[in-house]
Parts: C-alpha cells; structure tokens; sequence
C-alpha cells in the first residue's frame, strides 16, 4: 500500500483552469492558506470550455439529491459517491450563491446562472482562485510529468513545461478536460500524462453529440426544431430499444441534434469502422396520442378538407417544413384527393407519424461532442481522493476520468465535485 504523503503538501501543481481544475485549486487553497498552489493554464484565459457550455449560458449543476443524480451518470457511477457525498449539488449550488451570482432552476431541473452568461460563472471561480491565494501560470503547457522512483513506489515530483520549465510540486492535480472542443484548449494532454504514469486510458468516444443521418429528408427539414416530441433508438442487430424519451430535437443540414439526440447518442456504439447504421431512430410526431386518437384527428382533418389534394390537408397536422417529406414517405401522391384516400393508405400515415424512421450513418467529430467517454480507468484511482494508486502524489479530476453523464448539468457537477475532493486530499 503507498504511503500518502501528500495531504500536506507545500506545493500544489493544477494542471488547467477548467471547472475541476478551478475547483481543485480553490479548496486546496483554503484548506491550508500557507501552501503555494499553482494553477498552469495552456490557454491565455482560464475556464474557456465553461463559456461555451449549455450555449453559453452555463448549466452548472442539476438541482437533485445524489440518489436521484446516479441515474444520470452512465460510466461508472459508483466511483462518484464520495465525491459526490464530499460537494453535492446543492453545495455547488451554495458556493455559487455565495460567489455572488444568483441562480435559478429550470426545466428538468438544470441550473444556470440567473443572467444567462456563462462568464459570471467563470469570473466567480477566477476571483474566488484569486482570493484563496491561488497563483495562475497562463499559456503554461505541460509537456510530461516529474516521476521518481522512491523505496515506497513511484512519486511525483512536479512537471516539465513544453518550453522546457520545471515546475516543482509536492502533489499534482492533472484537470485538463477531455478531447471535445479543442479549440478551448481540450487537446487530450492529460490522456498522455496519465499514460506516462503507468495509467490505463480506456477508449475514448465522442458522448452527448450529434449525428450524421443517411436520409435526404433531414436536409430537408434544416432548421427546424421540434419540441414534445418522443425519440426511440432501436439496434436492429439485437431488436432491442435501447433508447426512448420525450423531448425536443432539431433537424441539420447533416442529421439530426438537440437534448433528445445528444441524450440517445450516449446509448449508442459504432462498430469497428465508427458507422452507426445498425440503429433506427424513430420519431413519434405526437406522443399525446394514441394510434386510435391520430386516426380520429387525421379522419376530422380529411373530412374539413375533403376535396383538396392530399398534400394540402397536412398544415394542421405537422410543421410546414416537415409536410413535404412526410408525405413523401407516406407513400401517397401528393395531387391525391383526399376522397381518395383508402383506409390502408390513411392507417400508413398514422403509422408514418408514429414512428418516422431515420437512419444515423456515423457521429460528428470528437471534437463536436459536448464530452468525451472514457478515459483514465478508475480502478486504478482512489474513489475518496482522487488520488493515483500506482504514483503518490498524482491526482486526476474532471471528464479526463472515465466517467460520464447525460445532458442537464451532471458532467459539470462531476467536474466540480472530483475536482474538490482532489483539492481535499492534498
């Protein structure tokens, strides 16, 4: 068993200012107000991923008890406990307010800002950084960790800067996000540094991200956003549904994205050449009805527009982008009278509306996905501490670990809470 050494470390290296970073910083800065913590951040601002998140206006948290959050959380949840039981929810929800920034709880219990700008968020973990004596080295990239072999194992001794700089700590906090949007500075650094230290990496996925569709009608419907909505996943190989919610979703002029599809993509496993073709999505138009009840809806539409075609009997029905394409499918000529129209064609329709289906070819690039699946094995991390079992001294926190949530505030709750318990532990 490695000694830990480590809890009362003079100087304490982060490596990156993004929310578990930031978090890790400030709590290791107040527990011991004495001790140097360094925060080296590769890009020129700190929290630049957080600007971005919940469409820059930044889902912090969702406002639920731990049972009802496990849930939510899709790889290893079990790891989160302590962490979790260490900052709950409603303890980010509590250090915000007292940061000065108001907040409010929307639908499906997700947290934002009560301005709607992601930078109040931002702004309250820099200055709380700053206020706890945290000390930020910008455009500060590390390169490798310093490793030494000592009687009791390995240990960490600081890191080397890519321009050659030798930061020397006593504990390292490796916070640097995971592969998505790299453009904020998610390059997938910290996968390498945990490789260094003998770490597993688990294969790394894009999760809660768009998808590429095979049907021209997706196209078609560019633009347009559905809400109450219910969307079904099906994989076709094994017959299971592995996937169904009401929601909202949105057509693009390469597939199909919003919550419900981000959420599904999470259920959702390409094969060895990354094509999603095994799945259907189906989409059910309204939900509130039955089979019978669209019927009869469909029947008072017919019987109001009883001598028009077929094609001008839907605008009561369906958006007017989606019309023409439904109609399509529907298999029915559109100059058809309503009149017309056997029983066997109308009941095609009711089923059509039911369950559209749609064909996801692939997901968009890794560097699209609102977080990264996989990552740095947990078993081989202490679950209370976040610290390394193989390297004393070592930390990880944030989405570099092997642990993921659906859409709602859960993967910036997971960032936070493991982000403080790291900063706890040294």
């Amino acid at each position: 068993m490695m000694k830990n050494n480590h809890s009362n470390a003079r100087t304490v290296l982060i490596i990156d200012a993004g929310a578990a970073g930031l978090m890790a910083g400030i709590r290791a800065a107040e527990k011991d107000p004495n001790r140097q913590v360094l925060i080296a951040e590769r890009m020129e601002r700190p929290g630049r991923k957080l600007l971005i998140t919940g469409k820059g206006r930044c889902n912090i948290t969702n406002c639920c008890t731990i049972e009802e959050f496990m849930p939510n959380v899709l790889t290893n949840p079990r790891f989160l406990y302590s962490s979790l039981n260490a900052l709950s929810p409603y303890e980010v929800m509590g250090f915000f307010e007292e940061c000065g920034v108001p907040l409010k709880v929307e639908r499906g219990e997700r947290v934002f800002p009560v301005s709607d700008h992601s930078s109040d968020i931002v702004n309250a973990l820099v200055q709380k950084a700053k206020d706890s004596g945290c000390r930020f080295l910008h455009n500060c990239r590390i390169k490798e960790l310093l490793l030494e072999q000592t009687d009791d194992g390995q240990t960490v001794r600081g890191a080397l800067t890519e321009s050659g700089e030798k930061i020397l700590a006593d504990a390292v906090i490796v916070a640097t996000g995971g592969k998505s949007y790299p453009a904020t500075g998610s390059t997938g650094d910290g996968y390498q540094l945990a490789r260094q230290a003998g770490h597993r990496v688990t294969p790394l996925r894009p999760s809660l991200i768009p998808l590429v569709c095979k049907e021209k009608y997706c196209r078609d419907m560019m633009g347009l956003s559905l809400k109450n909505v219910t969307l079904r996943v099906v994989d076709t190989q094994s017959g299971k549904e592995v996937f169904s919610e009401l929601g909202e979703m949105l057509f693009t002029h390469f597939g199909v994205s919003g919550p419900l599809v981000l959420s599904a993509s999470c259920h959702m496993q390409p094969d060895k050449n990354g094509s999603l073709e095994r799945y259907r999505l189906y989409i059910d138009w309204k939900p509130a009805l039955s089979t019978q009840q669209l019927d009869a809806r469909i029947l008072r539409d017919f019987e109001q527009f009883i001598n028009k075609d077929f094609i001008n009997s839907l605008g009561q029905l369906l958006p007017r982008k989606a019309i023409q394409p439904v109609a399509k499918l529907s298999g029915i000529p559109f100059e058809t009278k309503i009149n017309q129209i056997t029983r066997e064609q109308r009941l095609g329709l009711v089923e059509l509306i039911k369950a559209m289906p749609i064909t996801p070819v692939a997901f968009r690039p890794i560097e699209e996905a609102i977080v990264t699946a996989g990552g740095v094995d947990v078993a081989q991390i202490n679950p209370k501490t976040m610290e390394s079992k193989l390297v004393s001294g070592l930390y990880f926190a944030g989405e570099l670990l092997d642990v993921d949530g659906y859409t709602g505030g859960f993967n910036l709750q997971i960032a936070f809470s493991t982000g403080y318990a790291a900063g706890q532990a040294v």
